[in-house]
């Protein structure tokens, strides 16, 4: 019987991986980008941050989001992109990952589309001069070229500073 209810579920889940999947698209610059649409909790306009000291500059500072403390980042100064002056369209994108909400600064979001993964490239390789470490691949949908952002490995990076460390990464330290 337990086989039985594993096997189901096996399938179940190979069944889900050739679904589509919906993205939450939005721009920075010139460029689309989007991020899987389970990990969005919600999108909002640009507010002034509270500046924290001695933090990345691309981590704006935080905000009291009904009473929890979020992180806000600004992708274009993490993705080394032009520094574009925040208007009405500037939007902040409110992320769950894992136990954490982090909020990310774009330059605005277009809409919500859906992806086959037939539609679904690996991101190039483009050697030690620009890391591609954090992209999931690139989506095509007739004229439209998506980068696809995973923002798991984005913002739980060491770099990002924005998670606890994981306990391997404690046991290795």
């Amino acid at each position: 019987m337990i086989e039985q209810q594993i096997a189901a579920r096996n399938e179940f889940d190979i069944d889900i991986d050739n679904q589509s999947r919906q993205y939450l698209v939005f721009s920075l610059g010139d460029e689309e980008y989007a991020v899987d649409i389970l990990k969005v909790q919600e999108i909002r306009g640009y507010e002034n941050v509270t500046r924290i000291a001695n933090v990345p500059a691309f981590i704006k500072g935080v905000t009291n989001l009904r009473g929890v403390i979020v992180p806000i980042v600004d992708l274009r100064i993490k993705f080394n992109l032009e520094n574009v002056e925040y208007g009405d369209l500037t939007s902040v994108i409110v992320i769950n990952v894992g136990q954490r909400v982090i909020g990310v600064v774009v330059d605005g979001v277009s809409d919500v589309m859906t992806l086959m993964p037939k539609q679904i490239r690996p991101a190039p390789e483009f050697g030690s001069a620009l890391s591609t470490e954090y992209l999931y691949g690139l989506g095509s949908l007739e004229d439209r070229m998506l980068i696809l952002v995973d923002i798991d490995k984005l913002l739980s990076s060491r770099e990002m500073a924005l998670m606890p460390p994981s306990e391997e990464s404690r046991q290795a330290g």
